[in-house]
C-alpha cells in the first residue's frame, strides 16, 4: 500500500472516519485531491489530500476558514487535521456549486451573484489580518507579465524583453488606480469556488472554497474574479448591476471604483492568460486552452476602459489573438516545457 494512503488510513481513523465510504470529488488545477466521506449513519465530511513532497501546505487553508467563520461567512468547518503529512477533514457544505445552479436555473444569476457581492461588502467591513502578503502593484504587474512569459512564449515569440518592459510600465497604471491593499482577497472567487447553501441566512447561504492563497490586496479584485470568470460567461447587465450594487453598499466613489476594477480585470485577465498557457505547456493540461478565448475576450473589454489608454496598444500589439492557430500551438506543446 503506497505511503500516501497509509497515511490518509491513519488520519482517517484518528478522527473517527476509519470506516467511511470513500468517493473521489472533482479537484483543482493544484496537486490537492480531495474524497467525500460518507459515514454509516449517512454523515458526510471532506478529505482534503494536500502532498506536502508536491508543495502543498494546508495551514493557510485552516487559517484563512477560521477567520472567515469568525465573520459569520460559510467556510467549512475544520473537523480534523494534520499538517504534518497534508490532511484536512472539513465540513461537507454539498454540491450546488453556483456554476451548477446556473446550468439549470439561469434566471437566478442576478439572487446569486447578489448574495456573492453581500458577501464581499461583508468581508471588506473588516481589516485583513496582519500576516497576509501584500497583492501590491509590484507583485500585480509581476503576475501580469506570466501572459508574456508563458503566453506569448508559447505562441513562439521573444518575450523576456517584452515582459520586463511590460511589468515597468503597468506597475505604474496599478500604482494609479489599484493601489490599495486593505482588505482580504480570496483571488478565486467565482461560480467554481461558490456554493448556494439557501438553507442559511444572509451571507451564509454563499459557501466559500479555495480561499488558501489569501492576500491582502483592493477590494475590487474578489469582484473582478467573480463577474469576469474565465470559466462561464456572466451577463453584462449583470456585472454591471454588481459593480453598481457594491458601490452603493459601500459608499465608494463609483468611477474611481470602475477604474481600478477593469485595471485589475486586466491584471487578472493578463495573469489567466499565462497561468492557463503554463497549465499545458509544462503542466501537461491542454483543457485549459480551452477556456483562453474567453479569457481574451474579456481582457479586450477591460484594455477599452479610459484607464488603461497608456498601455492598450502595448499589449494588444505584443500579445498575438487567440486563434485556433495560436491555440494548436500551445495543446502542441503540451508538457515539454521544463522552465518555471
Amino acid at each position: 500500500m503506497a505511503d500516501r494512503e497509509t497515511h490518509a488510513l491513519r488520519f482517517l481513523q484518528k478522527a473517527g472516519w476509519g470506516d467511511a465510504t470513500r468517493a473521489a470529488l472533482a479537484g483543482d488545477a493544484s496537486n490537492r485531491r480531495y474524497e467525500r466521506l460518507t459515514g454509516a449513519n449517512g454523515e458526510k465530511a471532506v478529505l482534503m489530500d494536500a502532498p506536502p513532497a508536491k508543495g502543498e501546505d494546508t495551514r493557510p487553508f485552516c487559517r484563512i476558514a477560521r477567520h472567515l467563520s469568525a465573520l459569520g461567512l460559510s467556510a467549512p468547518k475544520i473537523l480534523a487535521e494534520d499538517a504534518t503529512h497534508g490532511f484536512l477533514l472539513l465540513e461537507d457544505l454539498g454540491d450546488a456549486l453556483f456554476a451548477r445552479v446556473l446550468e439549470d436555473a439561469p434566471h437566478m444569476e442576478t439572487e446569486l451573484y447578489t448574495a456573492a457581492t453581500d458577501v464581499l461588502v461583508n468581508l471588506h467591513h473588516h481589516s485583513a489580518p496582519d500576516d497576509l502578503a501584500l497583492y501590491d502593484p509590484k507583485i500585480m504587474a509581476e503576475m501580469a507579465a506570466l501572459a508574456w512569459r508563458w503566453y506569448l512564449r508559447g505562441a513562439g515569440a521573444s518575450y523576456e524583453e517584452k515582459a520586463r518592459d511590460f511589468a515597468a510600465k503597468f506597475e505604474t497604471i496599478l500604482a494609479e488606480h489599484a493601489s490599495e491593499c486593505d482588505v482580504l482577497i480570496q483571488r478565486d472567487y467565482h461560480a467554481e469556488n461558490l456554493l448556494w447553501l439557501p438553507d442559511r441566512s444572509g451571507v451564509a447561504r454563499v459557501g466559500l472554497l479555495d480561499f488558501q492563497d489569501a492576500m491582502a490586496g483592493h477590494r475590487a479584485y474578489d469582484l473582478v474574479s467573480m463577474l469576469q470568470d474565465a470559466r462561464r460567461d456572466v451577463s453584462p447587465a449583470t456585472e454591471d448591476a454588481m459593480i453598481a450594487h457594491y458601490t452603493a453598499a459601500t459608499g465608494l466613489d463609483p468611477q474611481a471604483f470602475r477604474a481600478a476594477y477593469h485595471v485589475l480585470g486586466a491584471q487578472r485577465n493578463l495573469r489567466i492568460l499565462g497561468v492557463f498557457a503554463r497549465l499545458s505547456l509544462h503542466f501537461g493540461k491542454p483543457h485549459y486552452v480551452d477556456f483562453i478565448p474567453r479569457v481574451w475576450g474579456l481582457l479586450l473589454r477591460d484594455l477599452a476602459h479610459p484607464a488603461l489608454a497608456p498601455l492598450s496598444d502595448h499589449v494588444l500589439e505584443d500579445l498575438p489573438e487567440p486563434t485556433d492557430t495560436v491555440l494548436q500551438r500551445l495543446k502542441d506543446q503540451c508538457a515539454t516545457v521544463p522552465t518555471l
